[in-house]
């Protein structure tokens, strides 16, 4: 799916959740508001109708009829928004029959698409849109190629709120990862690239001989070749997971060459090249907690990264990563927080976790401005303190259950 064929998507199922979900307009009052684009306002009013924002600001007037929410002077943020997780595709690891993350199979890897497995009962949901995060990709994992396949955009509500758009992006690694899964080094791993690029404009030449069965053989089968061919032709983002400062040199020279649109995730050593992923105008995921060398693609990893980075001009949306990229998709606000303690500014790590992410996968959210989809999170303290929690979760326009399977048993 290209990238003006995800926007639709998206837009097709925004409108569908606004007029399934609500027709009547509602006003969160008596909140400061964080917008992300326009600042803090003080004691001020977020008003949305049909699933949209319609109005944001102080002393407005309220429409007749409308649903009146007194946020009782607590904080307003928009949805935050998970640029990458296991959430919907992975339940209990050690449960192989709850784990749709990968394709453990010969036949296909770039054409692997998650947004079959994403299952809308999965109890990480519930736990991960009680801590604020009311969008996130679902990205596959790696097993047998270097091309882990395409992610999924998900819609955390219940019911209509809940949504789907498959194919947002090819997941792709070129780090201690891609290199032992695409032929044991480095000059192995990117001759296979290269190989599978040509490839992929060899069969977009050549359908018919393939479909007769006369095409010469190639590196990757059909359906990955295809599947690859939106990338080469700019129209869907390839998230190349680099961490080294020499990877993410090879993978901005590769982009360069062959004019992909990438973003990179990971980038633990990303401040050590951070003006050259400025200068490329590339986009960064992270996690702004990483700061142990865990992998010798990772030694020089700090807690400053993040902060450095921006330092630099540079687009960043935080994810929780690691061995929380499932479980604890929930933190992410927090893990904002600890990027201001380590010097990102406030305003900055904030726009990490709604409005860079929301920009970098074209959905039409992460601010409390017109025009942009109702999720919205009210907070009985600062969004970014540990300590702080939402009270009320809009998705939508939605307001959803906080209930979970913890709170239950609790």
């Amino acid at each position: 799916m290209n990238t003006v064929h995800v926007r639709a998507a998206i837009a097709a199922v925004i409108i569908f959740s606004a007029t399934s979900v609500t027709a009547a307009s509602v006003a969160i009052t008596n909140a400061t508001l964080h917008t992300v684009t326009k600042g803090t306002i003080s004691n001020g009013t977020v008003m949305f109708d049909n699933g949209v924002i319609t109005a944001v600001g102080a002393g407005l007037v309220l429409p007749p009829g409308a649903t009146v929410i007194d946020a009782k002077g607590g904080q307003v943020t928009p949805g935050l928004i998970n640029a990458f997780t296991h959430v919907g595709i992975l339940d209990v690891e050690t449960v192989r029959t709850t784990n749709d993350t990968e394709a453990d199979t010969p036949f296909f890897s770039a054409a692997f698409d998650v947004a079959p497995g994403v299952k809308s009962n999965s109890i990480m949901i519930p736990i991960t849109r009680r801590g604020g995060v009311t969008r996130v990709i679902a990205a596959p994992d790696y097993s047998k190629s270097m091309f882990a396949g395409q992610g999924a955009l998900v819609g955390l509500g219940e019911g209509p709120a809940f949504s789907i758009v498959a194919k947002v992006a090819m997941f792709m690694s070129v780090s201690e990862t891609g290199k032992r899964l695409g032929g044991g080094s480095r000059g192995a791993q990117w001759t296979f690239l290269r190989q599978a690029f040509a490839d992929a404009r060899f069969y977009e030449r050549n359908k018919s001989n393939f479909d007769s069965g006369n095409a010469r053989e190639t590196v990757l089968p059909r359906l990955d070749l295809e599947a690859l061919l939106p990338v080469l032709n700019g129209k869907l983002p390839l998230v190349v997971d680099a961490r080294s400062a020499m990877d993410i040199r090879s993978a901005l020279s590769m982009a360069g060459e062959y004019k992909l649109k990438i973003i990179l995730i990971g980038a633990q050593e990303g401040w050590m090249v951070a003006p050259e992923i400025a200068k490329a105008g590339v986009a960064v995921i992270l996690d702004p907690t990483n700061n142990l060398p865990t992998r010798f693609d990772s030694l020089n990893s700090t807690l400053d990264n993040a902060a450095k980075l921006h330092a630099a001009g540079v687009k960043v949306a935080y994810a929780v990563m690691g061995e929380q990229v499932a479980y604890n998709a929930r933190n992410l606000a927090q893990y904002a927080g600890i990027a201001v303690a380590n010097g990102v500014p406030r305003d900055a790590a904030l726009a990490a976790v709604t409005k860079i992410p929301a920009e970098m996968w074209g959905i039409p959210a992460g601010a409390l401005e017109p025009d942009k989809i109702a999720d919205i999170v009210v907070w009985d303290g600062d969004p970014l303190e540990v300590t702080s929690a939402p009270t009320r979760v809009f998705i939508a326009g939605r307001e959803q259950n906080l209930e979970t399977r913890q709170t239950k048993l609790r």
